[in-house]
């Protein structure tokens, strides 16, 4: 197997073999010069992230050391999440480079393919290939048992992060030492671009754990600026990868129809979502209702507080400015958590960032609700923790959804009426989108369901709701909010009216 040097990279990654010529760009060089243990690969649809790895991985194939045999023995294993994918995308991908006429017969059964090849040493290459999906429970059990000497996870942001770091104690095995030992072994991952909120963005952007390094592609188009109203403009991007094995305009020609989510993440490679079903509130604009800066708590105003309950409880905090807008300060997600364990996450919380500030809590009235283990309520537990907390006035489900959306769609003084902190992260997706009515499967027009799923973006986006709703938005939206200006004047120079803080939640000074 003889290897070209590639002018992009200080070390060689072009590789040649029987009919196998290529070249990689600048971004996949990098890559495939890295030392790191784990690697990752982003970038857009048609940048060559998949080829990438599958030349990769014969290309450290023929760098194994070889036995006293002369055979450079490898196993690797190619993971995609589910079957389907892996035979429709992962497995016709790695058969357009070593076609099977050329490089073997591959086991459609087994689903597995054998490599042996001559090297240039004389010596031989032989490289064992297994392709895996995790759709099945017994396929993770059978994965996590190999002694493989590396992976690839295709297509990583669908798969779970324990996966991959458990395939790290499972690579590093083959060949024995007595056979050459491993000269390189690792994990590697491709993918297009997940939430921000993924593990991969974790990992790459924040975290940046020892042993792991991530590379990102360039987008194959750019979002151009766009004025107040103005819909998103794309252009091609110079700085694309791969431009030379793709049709003419490849880009161009599929982001017309598409929706701005779409383009962003799998054109323009950028960490996002793309929205699914028909969104809660059509009415939020991430660049218009998210605030460019974590706004500060205004310490003359009421902290109000919105809870929603259950096992994945959410609390989502703002105050309202004496001209009517809303600000959302923060919010807290949880999951499998109790409330006693919340209340003290809470009370944590708004001890930390939001010392001074008295808290008005209004939350789902299903908390009044008796636990059938101390027939306590989550109110009760509230109430015993320090935090007075009442019901909201209403659980009417199309109320609360309007209370939050006469707030996004009122304007005051040129602003909006609603604005959402960046430290939001879980509330902003869930409003933009991933809180939507799911598309029901029919035939024809597009259909949704009439209420909307309950999802992990759902809890925050009803605490939301609850804080709107309970206190004075609900009665602004039915036109009853005939509170005089004067009232909130009075408020901020320290004499606030406890009548009026929450109107519909029921708080009133003792």
């Amino acid at each position: 197997m003889k290897h070209i040097a590639n002018p992009h990279t200080p070390s060689p990654a072009s590789l040649s073999g029987p009919s196998l010529r290529y070249k990689a760009p600048p971004t996949i060089a990098a890559f495939m010069a890295s030392a790191a243990f784990y690697r990752g690969l982003m970038g857009p649809v048609g940048s060559g992230k998949s080829s990438a790895c599958c030349v990769e991985l014969l290309r450290r194939a023929g760098r194994q050391a070889p036995g006293p045999d002369g055979v450079r023995r490898s196993r690797f294993a190619i993971v995609r999440n589910t079957y389907r994918e892996l035979r429709d995308t992962t497995v016709r991908t790695w058969l357009h480079w070593f076609a099977e006429d050329t490089y073997g017969s591959f086991a459609w059964t087994d689903l597995a393919h054998r490599l042996r090849l001559p090297h240039a040493d004389g010596g031989t290459v032989d490289a064992e290939v297994l392709f895996r999906a995790l759709d099945r429970p017994q396929d993770v059990k059978k994965l996590l048992s190999l002694e493989l000497t590396g992976a690839w996870f295709n297509e990583a942001r669908e798969m779970p992060l324990s996966i991959i770091e458990a395939m790290g104690d499972r690579v590093e095995r083959y060949p024995a030492a007595r056979d050459g030992g491993c000269t390189w072994a690792g994990v590697i991952m491709d993918t297009n671009p997940p939430d921000a909120d993924h593990w991969w963005h974790n990992l790459a952007e924040e975290a940046r754990p020892e042993h792991w390094a991530f590379f990102r592609q360039p987008g194959g188009v750019v979002e151009l600026p766009a004025g107040p109203g103005e819909p998103p403009r794309f252009a091609p991007n110079p700085q694309a990868e791969n431009l030379e094995n793709l049709p003419p305009g490849f880009y161009q020609k599929r982001i017309s129809g598409k929706g701005a989510g779409h383009v962003r993440v799998y054109y323009c490679a950028r960490y996002g979502f793309v929205q699914e079903g028909r969104p809660v509130y059509p009415e939020f604009d991430e660049t218009r209702h998210v605030a460019a800066t974590e706004p500060l708590a205004a310490s003359e105003l009421p902290l109000l507080v919105g809870l929603d309950f259950g096992l994945t409880p959410a609390a989502v905090l703002g105050q309202r400015m004496p001209d009517g807008r809303w600000v959302i300060l923060d919010e807290l997600v949880a999951t499998d958590m109790g409330m006693l364990r919340f209340a003290s996450a809470l009370k944590e919380l708004l001890a930390g960032r939001y010392p001074g500030l008295s808290p008005r809590i209004a939350g789902d009235p299903a908390g009044t609700a008796r636990a059938q283990t101390d027939e306590r309520t989550p109110f009760d537990i509230l109430r015993a923790a320090g935090l007075d907390a009442r019901p909201a006035s209403t659980n009417d489900p199309l109320l609360r959804r309007e209370a939050v959306a006469s707030a996004l769609a009122r304007e005051v003084d040129g602003r909006p009426g609603l604005i959402v902190s960046p430290r939001c992260r879980v509330l902003i997706k869930g409003m933009a989108g991933a809180w939507n009515h799911r598309r029901v499967q029919l035939a024809g027009e597009a259909r949704f369901a009439d209420t909307p799923d309950k999802n992990r973006y759902s809890h925050v986006c009803e605490a939301a709701q609850y804080l709107l709703a309970g206190a004075c938005e609900l009665r602004r939206f039915l036109g009853q909010d005939e509170r005089p200006r004067p009232r909130q004047s009075r408020a901020l120079n320290g004499q606030t009216d406890d009548r009026h803080a929450n109107d519909d939640g029921g708080h009133r000074s003792r």
